[in-house]
């Protein structure tokens, strides 16, 4: 069973963050340990609030993981300031310099609240994405980090080869913020860019599709798949587990991460 270690927020209505890439990661068949860097309080129709952890207590979350049962892939998510940034940047270099990992920019919640510091943007884009195997950013995510305007798959392209010049091994432009009938989520990778083409549903059931996305692709790549054939399994799950969404909720309502 491959381990797969997630550094992220928790969500207490259980859609996204920890809780969303716990059951992806189990039910996808790996291995999942944890690191959480915030709780919040949280619902479909929005966050109420944010509980921080303090740095320190998450550099010993991370290390008490690694020097015992160790990672085969690790996952970020919201990592919501600089100082815990550069906690999580120095507890990988110690304890995970040569484990692939995915980074998953989360900066908005769904419902508009900001989950990640204005500051703190360039300290992602300094500390970790040169260290990320992949980073998976929605369109306003890849706008922030490159300053590129995204209108088209082409100019996601654009922004992806901005940020692999930037450092990261590859880019996972998410297309769910364009408009269209079909999404089109663009992997940039090795002079190398992939289109990977899903329908658009029309329903509000959308809530941690980019954190579910990313714990599925690592833990794809944790399995040893390539990254290509773990980026198009993790987005056939993502688009099955919207077609199944249970309907919870007054919002944005959680995907259903058992529908297999």
């Amino acid at each position: 069973m491959k381990r797969i270690l997630i550094i992220a927020g928790s969500d207490s209505g259980g859609g996204a963050g920890i809780q969303a890439d716990i059951k992806t990661v189990t039910v996808l068949g790996g291995y999942a340990m944890t690191a959480i860097t915030a709780l919040t309080a949280q619902n479909t129709q929005g966050v109420q609030a944010v509980y921080p952890i303090p740095p320190d207590f998450i550099t010993q979350e991370i290390t008490s993981v690694m020097d015992d049962i160790g990672a085969d892939c690790i996952k970020t998510g919201m990592l919501h300031s600089t100082e815990v940034i550069e906690a999580v940047a120095d507890a990988l270099q110690a304890h995970a310099p040569d484990i692939p990992l995915v980074l998953d920019p989360v900066m908005i919640a769904k419902g508009g609240a900001p989950l990640l510091q204005p500051k703190a943007v360039e300290t992602l884009k300094r500390r970790l994405l040169p260290r990320a195997t992949l980073i998976t950013p929605n369109i306003p995510e890849a706008e922030l980090l490159t300053g590129l305007k995204i209108t088209d798959p082409d100019s996601a392209e654009e922004a992806g080869n901005v940020l692999c010049a930037m450092g990261a091994g590859a880019v996972l432009v998410k297309g769910g913020h364009l408009p269209g009938k079909k999404i089109t989520n663009t992997l940039v990778h090795r002079d190398n860019t992939q289109f990977f083409m899903t329908t658009r549903y029309e329903t509000p059931h959308t809530h941690g599709t980019g954190c579910t996305l990313a714990a599925a692709i690592a833990t794809g790549i944790a399995q040893q798949n390539t990254l290509e054939s773990a980026v198009e399994a993790a987005i056939a799950y993502v688009d099955g587990a919207i077609r199944h969404a249970p309907g919870l909720g007054h919002g944005h309502g959680p995907l259903n991460h058992n529908w297999r």
